[in-house]
């Protein structure tokens, strides 16, 4: 028999033994244990002291995103815990793989509403891939070998430890055992050979195939399977907003962003193709517009690890269940090399009408104000593209979707599912402490900047190299926006009187410029990208900017307005 070791301990060094070696998180009563048994593995794991529980799921988030690992969250309870939801739900959405732990009042309290006692595995269940509530120190080993299982496994989201205090105090025998099965749960399907056989068919019969790509690509690190498939049958193929970097900007089939403020072509073709392959995508309203009138023309494959999703929103002709690592390779085998020049081509009419309606005022304005468009042109190329994107929510997340390049997958980084503000800061602190040799862009709106604006001390004292860039039109732009176009210039309180964003980095001690002028852009970010330490960059853009092209909500893929 061995020694025995306090529960906060064992949990220590079950994290050990998953590999985890960064965790973001706040201190407080319920959890103090595991923070006071941290304070002897600082060597094997860093800490990342965030200034609010929603910045620690984020970071974690962001951690996850460009390493491919498991984030962690370490949080006390009541508040705390509550103050996780928004990432916990946000990491649901997005097939996120984290893991967050929550303290809990001991055992014998629970139930009897102590100070700080919430209800965490209710809350969280629904937000969850697994909510459990570690009650003995027995089950810590258990809890947590499953907790890692389930998050990274097959389609990837978060799972939420509620640790009592109780059994963080007491003591236990250490045994450790990963785990690699629970019983009825399949996180990979089994591949069918007849759904491939089925989908090879399809393709190879297609005159104007059509390939959507989402984040099921990223996650499934199938990336080099999808460019195989593409040139093999030549396939042309557009991206989701979580599917962004699955191909490089430069890839010759690739067509563009899919969606409401995707480029015209791929929405366009999405209702003229003959047989469209969705792949790791869920098809989402903001995607696919009305149902009704989505693709009725097209015979649709559909690729996907969730059999959740198959038919869920669209139905398929040809559904494939699995991973697409394993899936797009075994379609691949079964496809006769093709050549759609004449579709391929035919997409170029779009692009030039895009080009000489939207992108030409929007990236390479002649006079007037500076645009959102021009300033993540002008940072993406000073990157050479290699940069990660991190972005907040609203039109500056639309607008570097739109105009940001990559030539590395894991390089993108924002709140797709739940669209949530103040995603931004702390989401670009993780992209960095999981990718440290990369460059880090952020681009936030001034009212996303402003909702956890406290990670600036984060930032601050872990000397976190990220360079924040506020696209600053002193508005909420896309609610604007909105108004402007469907609620007769109704501008209810949407407009914003800022602080100044330079004085505040200055009080955390991080250096920053602000631009006014076009002349002095270049300059700016030259300044910004010289070396790898923290910068904010603001800018100040028109005011009443909008993100074109636009799909109305619930409208038709092809009903696109492109501004005046």
């Amino acid at each position: 028999m061995g020694n025995k070791i306090t529960g906060a301990h064992a949990f220590m060094q079950a994290l050990i033994e998953e590999g985890v070696d960064t965790i973001f998180g706040y201190p407080g009563g319920a959890i103090m244990p595991v923070f006071d048994a941290l304070y002897d593995y600082d060597k094997h794991i860093n800490h990342i002291l965030t200034r609010h529980e929603q910045g620690a799921t984020h970071a974690a988030q962001g951690y996850a995103r460009v390493s491919g690992k498991v984030g962690v969250a370490l949080v006390t309870s009541g508040p705390a815990a509550t103050n996780a939801v928004t990432g916990i739900a946000d990491a649901m959405l997005d097939s996120t793989p984290m893991v967050v732990i929550t303290g809990q009042v001991g055992a014998t309290l629970l139930g009897t509403d102590a100070f700080q006692e919430i209800d965490v595995v209710g809350i969280t269940q629904p937000i969850t891939k697994w909510a459990y509530q570690i009650r003995r120190p027995e089950d810590i080993a258990w809890a947590v070998a499953r907790a890692f299982y389930i998050a990274r496994s097959g389609r990837p989201g978060p799972v939420v430890l509620d640790f009592a205090k109780n059994a963080q105090i007491q003591e236990v025998e250490f045994d450790y055992k990963p785990c690699t099965f629970i019983r009825s749960y399949l996180p990979i399907p089994e591949v069918q050979p007849s759904q491939i056989e089925a989908a090879a068919a399809l393709i190879n019969g297609a005159k104007k195939p059509f390939a959507l790509v989402g984040q099921g690509v990223i996650l499934g690190n199938a990336e080099k399977e999808l460019l195989a498939f593409l040139e093999k049958a030549d396939i042309p193929a557009a991206w989701t907003l979580l599917g962004s970097s699955a191909m490089p900007t430069d890839f010759p089939l690739n067509k563009g962003f899919l969606g409401m403020h995707g480029n015209v072509a791929p929405n366009k073709k999405t209702n003229e193709c003959d047989v469209l392959i969705a792949i790791g995508m869920r098809f989402d309203d903001r995607v696919t517009g009305d149902l009704n009138t989505y693709a009725k023309q097209a015979k649709i494959i559909h690729l996907d690890i969730d059999a959740a999703e198959i038919g869920k929103n669209v139905k398929p002709d040809a559904p494939v269940l699995g991973t697409t690592k394993e899936t797009l390779p075994a379609i691949t085998a079964k496809l006769n090399p093709a050549k759609h020049t004449e579709w391929i081509e035919s997409f170029k009419e779009y692009e030039t009408l895009e080009f000489e309606k939207v992108i030409q005022r929007e990236v390479h304005p002649e006079s007037g104000e500076l645009t959102m468009g021009e300033v993540i042109h002008k940072i993406t190329h000073a990157t050479n593209n290699e940069a990660i994107l991190v972005t907040d929510v609203g039109q500056n997340q639309m607008m570097a979707a739109r105009y940001f390049n990559y030539t590395k997958t894991r390089s993108m980084v924002t709140s797709g599912g739940l669209g949530t503000m103040g995603f931004g800061i702390p989401a670009a602190m993780g992209a960095k402490m999981g990718a440290p040799e990369r460059t880090v862009c952020m681009f936030a709106g001034d009212g996303g900047f402003q909702m956890t604006i406290q990670e600036l001390g984060t930032i601050m004292q872990e000397q976190i190299g990220v360079k924040m860039i506020i696209l600053n039109n002193h508005f909420l732009g896309m609610v604007r926006q909105w108004q402007e176009m469907f609620f007769e210039e109704r501008y209810s309180f949407t407009e914003m009187q800022n602080p100044d964003f330079i004085a505040i980095a200055k009080a955390y001690r991080i250096d920053g410029t602000e631009v006014h002028v076009r002349e002095d852009l270049d300059a700016a970010i030259a300044d910004m990208l010289k070396d790898d330490k923290p910068y904010l960059l603001v800018v100040n853009v028109e005011k009443k900017g909008m993100v074109y092209p636009m799909m109305p909500a619930g409208a038709t893929v092809t009903n696109i307005l492109l501004g005046d």
